[in-house]
């Protein structure tokens, strides 16, 4: 402190030299004091961190699942004409630029659901009919539906020509039926036919009613269950282009008719993704900016127990000239320098945590530069808010009753 022909004052450095002496001169109750800090900076840019990752995640998974799907469906009677898909409506779509795979299906309310049993034997002991719906499709239903063959094989061109009596069950089918593999090739009977299982198709993403579902050949369908026209195509499409081809594949699949197709392309992702990515940003930085709060309380509780722990100091300094200014200047940059420390520590903590969190899920970690550097001012601010009422209670002591109290 240095006195001059006016007020006394105060440099900068000797202040600064003040308060890191005053942090330093008790270690173990500073580093305690910072670690509230560290937990909610460190908190806070987690929560952030992920939420922004998540949120990307989830905008990711709907861009691709739900924002590259077509369903074209076909009535059975549109505007008093008849609107007919042929079977040969994957080849017709291939043509369209940004088609990934598609499949023309089959459904018929008459033969919707039918009785299915996985033997010929009655047994009174056990459920072996099961009423499935019959689904006739074309050989690229897995990939357009999204699913895969669990066990077996799908059908291919050669069985359609030869009008071979083989079906793919849904794995739900399967398991009502009690087939968990085609090993042994296994027949189950619709009416008083017997058809050959030659697959199991599983984790489907789309058409879950596939699951329960006997699939047939388009061949066997149109001469065993009358399935003869297309009531069903499903598309797929590269991310981007679902607009297009829901407008262009009324035109691919009946040129004479399009508009007597209804399809069904995604809405626009964009509005749901700025929801999904407001409601987890919101969350998390709620719950984050508790953390802090809490971090900002210790350092509080701390800095008032440092003043009435300092009280002889307080009045000592006071007598020799010391200003209710610098006093409260001091312990002020006390706490803002704790704040600050931990800031720095904890957004480095939060920034490990969050690369951390995305390579063990196998994510993209999404980290804003700006959180990084805000984060340590954020500290500070938390600081020298917190340190705002023990400064002050530090200045308004009067220095004999300081003295007085300290002794």
């Amino acid at each position: 402190m240095r006195r001059g022909p006016g007020k006394p004052r105060l440099d900068v450095r000797d202040l600064c030299g003040e308060a890191l002496a005053g942090v330093l001169a008790r270690p173990v109750r500073s580093a305690l004091t910072t670690l509230g800090t560290v937990l909610g900076i460190a908190t806070l840019v987690v929560t952030i961190g992920v939420a922004a990752t998540a949120g990307n995640q989830i905008v990711g998974r709907f861009d691709a699942l739900i924002a590259t799907s077509v369903t074209v469906e076909v009535p059975e009677q549109t505007w008093g004409e008849r609107v007919s898909v042929g079977w040969d409506a994957p080849e017709e779509l291939a043509r369209l630029r940004g088609v990934v795979s598609s499949a023309a299906m089959a459904t018929s309310r008459k033969t919707a659901n039918l009785t299915v049993s996985a033997n010929a034997i009655v047994d009174p002991t056990r459920v072996t009919d099961q009423t499935l719906e019959v689904v006739s499709a074309t050989v690229g239903l897995p990939e357009a539906a999204r699913g895969a063959i669990v066990d077996g094989r799908f059908y291919d061109e050669g069985h359609i020509t030869r009008r071979d009596r083989v079906v793919v069950l849904g794995d739900q089918a399967a398991k009502l039926l009690g087939i968990a593999t085609t090993a042994n090739a296994p027949a189950v009977f619709i009416g008083d036919r017997a058809y050959t299982v030659i697959g199991i198709l599983g984790r489907i993403g789309r058409e879950p009613g596939l699951a329960t579902a006997v699939i047939v050949p388009p061949s066997v369908g149109r001469a065993d269950f009358d399935l003869k026209e297309v009531s069903r195509v499903l598309i797929n499409t590269s991310l981007g282009a679902a607009g297009l081809i829901a407008e262009q594949a009324p035109q691919a699949l009946s040129p004479n008719n399009p508009t007597g197709l209804q399809v069904t392309s995604p809405p626009s992702p964009t509005r749901a993704r700025d929801g999904v990515q407001s409601d987890v940003n919101t969350l998390f930085l709620i719950l984050g900016l508790v953390s802090l709060v809490v971090g900002g309380v210790g350092i509080a509780n701390v800095t008032l127990v440092t003043v009435m722990e300092r009280i002889g100091e307080i009045g000592l300094r006071r007598a020799l000239g010391a200003a209710r200014r610098h006093i409260a200047a001091q312990f002020l940059l006390e706490s803002t320098m704790i704040g600050l420390i931990g800031g720095v520590i904890g957004a480095s903590l939060g920034i490990v945590a969050v690369v951390g969190i995305s390579a063990a899920n196998e994510w993209t970690p999404v980290l804003d530069t700006r959180l990084a550097l805000a984060a340590p001012v954020a500290g500070a601010l938390v600081g020298l808010l917190a340190g705002l009422y023990p400064s002050i209670r530090a200045a308004r002591m009067e220095p004999v009753e300081a003295l007085r109290s300290g002794t």
